[in-house]
Formats: C-alpha cells, structure tokens, sequence
C-alpha cells in the first residue's frame, strides 16, 4: 500500500458518496458495494478531502477543531479509504489533473 504524503490532495472516488443519514444522526459513506457508518473525526476528514486540500491542509483544518491531531492517522485513514478505492489522491507536485487509487 502506497503511502499518503504531504502534497497529495484525496477526494471521493466518483462513485462514493458522503451524506449525513438522519434516521442513524451519523454521517454514512455510501459505496457501489456498501454503506459505512462513519464516527465525526472520520466525517470530519472526508468533508476536507476535496481534491483541492493537500493531506498536510487538511490535517492543519482539523488541528482548528480538535485538540490532538496526530498526520500519521489522518494518512492512515487515507491510504485506507484509497486502498478500498473510495478516495483518489492526485499529487499537487504531479499536477492537478492526475489522481492516483490504491
């Protein structure tokens, strides 16, 4: 598994979707395969992963809300979600128009 690093900018996978369900009161991932319940620091992440944050921009948005913020989790969850092909990362350094998945 290739590692996040700090230029990459993740985004949802075309076909993921991130929505807040009102009958859990939880943010849920929906995937081709799947709905994934989310807890708020994973919510929290996946808002930021637009494709136009790098990891480090978005690990520095979340430090503004949260105490601890550690960047090896929020790389981990990444490289994770981009393992599972729900997040594409492209690099800031390769161009914008290039994304790479897991």
């Amino acid at each position: 598994m290739q590692t996040a690093s700090s230029a990459d900018r993740p985004r949802l996978a075309r076909s993921v979707r991130l929505r807040f369900d009102p009958a859990r009161e939880r943010h849920v991932l929906l995937t081709p395969e799947a709905v994934t319940v989310l807890n708020g620091t994973g919510a929290a992440v996946l808002e930021l992963c637009d494709g136009r944050r790098t990891v480090t921009e978005i690990v520095a948005k979340l430090r503004g809300r949260y105490d601890r913020v550690d960047d090896d989790e929020v790389r981990a969850f990444v490289d994770r979600l981009t393992a599972r092909r729900w997040l594409e990362v492209g690099n800031a350094e390769a161009g914008r128009g290039q994304a790479r998945r897991g």
